[in-house]
């Protein structure tokens, strides 16, 4: 089987996390491009992870290079023009979060992949650990029962030089704060668990930091299977932890971790006369912790079967909705449908819409 050629774009913090991820899958895929418009920064992480060929943008990569799958690693505002381009060189495309800056421009995306015979995974990695697709399995099979109530908190701490970086904390290049890029990983592995949401009623508050948009923002949601789920995104929570908690009939299921989780990080409580779930949670789990390796391995099985690439932009787009759903209930102060937010409206223009209440 012929190893997928892979180039990353944007040679910053997280591309090393991408970077590992190929390494780690060697026997499948191999780096052969590094792009960076500071073409001295592409060098230095070339160096690093053995990678023999650099350049100093993604038009040059494509016009001199073969390559399978491109790893998006720039900031947020870059991932639609650049995305864009692979697709109309046919080029598959994953891409880190948040996809887009807004709903419409996601649209636009999507838009360039009915026209191209590649497509585009977005990064949410959470959703390919074995603890995820365990619990996945069960709920599917009926074995935990319906789900009742979940809670999804990612209750982090970032400090004011966090935002000195100038793109940071900022609608216009970033998307928002912490409800775009930082709990978004979380509330996509709840959606992932309990299929399409339904309502939400949310808020936002700039409590600590020197930011445009909030750092905090909780969520009320409702969701078509009849669950009910509470979402709390922080950046000023000085013991940090990510949790999950999926009340059903017949278990409680719990996450928690920080920024990854294994198999222990997970723990079942059975209802009573249901204690035969916890055997049905454990019996032959493969130890598969989340992260990019574990979705990177997803996409190249898929791109070995010619099926689609996972996380799809359809798939992807659902936690998108919910991230804009959740600014426009905040700042407007009304519960916001799924489909409600229209194309051209504001929050489907921008995560922000108008301005957060605390920019007038």
């Amino acid at each position: 089987m012929r190893k997928q050629r892979i180039a990353i774009v944007g040679t910053g913090g997280i591309a090393a996390s991408h970077a590992r991820a190929v390494t780690a899958l060697a026997e499948r895929a191999e780096l052969v491009a590094a792009v960076d418009v500071d073409l001295g920064r592409a060098k230095e992480f070339a160096d690093k992870w053995n990678i023999p060929a650099t350049y100093p943008s993604l038009t040059d990569l494509l016009a001199a290079d073969r390559v399978d799958l491109v790893h998006l690693c720039t900031p947020p505002n870059s991932h639609v023009p650049l995305a864009v381009e692979c697709l109309a060189a046919d080029v598959d495309v994953y891409m880190e979060k948040p996809p887009t800056l807004s709903l419409d421009e996601f649209d636009k995306l999507v838009a360039a992949e009915e026209k191209s015979s590649a497509q585009v995974a977005c990064v949410f990695q959470q959703r390919f650990g074995s603890g995820a697709v365990r619990l996945r399995q069960l709920l599917d099979d009926g074995v935990l029962g319906r789900p009742l109530v979940a809670l999804c908190n990612t209750v982090w701490y970032r400090d004011d030089a966090y935002f000195d970086v100038p793109w940071r904390g900022t609608f216009d290049v970033e998307g928002g704060g912490p409800t775009m890029g930082h709990g978004i990983h979380q509330y996509d592995l709840l959606l992932s668990i309990l299929g399409p949401w339904e309502k939400v009623t949310a808020l936002a508050a700039r409590q600590a930091r020197p930011t445009q948009t909030e750092d905090v923002s909780m969520a009320l949601l409702t969701f078509e299977n009849g669950a009910v789920a509470s979402v709390v995104n922080s950046l000023v929570s000085a013991r940090q932890t990510s949790q999950l908690r999926f009340d059903c009939a017949n278990a409680t299921v719990e996450l928690e971790h920080l920024y990854g989780y294994k198999n222990p990080d997970w723990t079942v409580t059975p209802a009573p006369g249901h204690e035969e779930i916890a055997d049905a949670w454990s019996a032959d789990l493969p130890d598969v912790p989340s992260g990019h390796t574990a979705q990177l391995a997803a996409i190249l099985e898929a791109k070995t079967a010619g099926k689609p690439t996972p996380v799809t932009l359809a798939e992807a787009r659902n936690t998108l909705e919910l991230a804009a759903a959740i600014y426009a209930s905040a700042f407007t102060d009304k519960p916001i449908r799924r489909g409600e937010l229209a194309p051209g409206t504001p929050y489907a223009q921008r995560m922000g819409g108008p301005g957060a209440p605390w920019s007038a």
